[in-house]
């Protein structure tokens, strides 16, 4: 699904990612740990080109998408991203955050179809073979029904479609957290990344957080997470990436890696942190 061929990404003189290469294969979770500033955020970041690498290729079905001429907007609706801090927006309500992106692409969809059938009414006019023209039964208003019902279908999943017309402002972390993840879902996204969850939770809240995300992955969503819940990463993950120095050091199986490391850098780090 995703193949990572020779990545590289600098800050100035700074390099911070070293000539990454790896594949993401449908289904799997990958899970990638590492110490702080290993660069496992900056190669989440650049699989979704909000970082844009340096140097290397992303070939996300079948297209580079570090190739600047290709439209990132258009993967980037296959592609989720949640975030650390949550990063809804504090002036929607709750339904409106999970509603913004599903809707606008659809709207604008149609929009530009329309658009499209114009110029095609004037072709025909003149041409003599006559071109069909696109579907546009759909109407605004049904699309804004269809995307509000998803997005109540999503809550009610997580139980909180009571908050639907709530603001951010009023929730707890964890449900911050599990709105940020359904608002990636709302999009149907073929692969979501996740840099680092739980980081910003009370170690009260991780739990629930964790706990959608193990339904996503056995419902079989590919997953690339960025994490330091060492647990969760053992008993999720199908892959396991460890990163230090910008690079990738180790990639094993949840099993191997925990239980017999083979990079000294990765022995020393669980050694630490288990």
């Amino acid at each position: 699904m995703i193949d990572v061929i020779d990545l590289r990404k600098s800050f100035g003189g700074l390099e911070v990612l070293k000539g990454i290469t790896t594949t993401i294969r449908e289904g799997e979770k990958v899970v990638v740990v590492g110490p702080s500033g290993s660069g496992k955020s900056t190669f989440l970041r650049c699989l979704n080109c909000l970082e844009d690498p340096t140097s290397g290729s992303i070939i996300f079905e079948g297209v580079d998408i570090a190739d600047m001429k290709v439209d990132i907007n258009i993967h980037r609706r296959h592609m989720g991203m949640v975030f650390q801090q949550f990063n809804l927006f504090n002036n929607k309500t709750v339904l409106g955050n999970i509603m913004l992106a599903p809707l606008h692409i659809r709207l604008t969809e149609l929009r530009k179809k329309k658009i499209k059938n114009v110029f095609i009414k004037i072709y025909n006019l003149f041409a003599g073979n006559k071109k069909p023209l696109y579907e546009t039964n759909t109407t605004r208003q049904q699309i804004k029904q269809e995307v509000r019902e998803n997005a109540l279908r999503l809550l009610k999943r997580i139980g909180i479609e009571d908050k639907a017309d709530a603001y951010p402002s009023t929730l707890s972390g964890g449900q911050k957290q599990r709105i940020a993840i359904i608002r990636a879902l709302a999009m149907n996204p073929k692969v979501i990344l996740f840099d680092e969850p739980t980081s910003a939770l009370d170690p009260e809240m991780v739990g629930e957080v964790l706990d959608l995300i193990r339904q996503l992955a056995d419902e079989g969503m590919t997953m690339v997470i960025v994490t330091h819940e060492m647990g969760f990463a053992r008993e999720v993950a199908t892959r396991v990436l460890f990163m230090d120095d910008g690079q990738i050091l180790e990639e094993n199986t949840p099993d191997r890696f925990f239980s017999d490391p083979q990079n000294p850098r990765a022995r020393e780090f669980l050694s630490k942190v288990l």
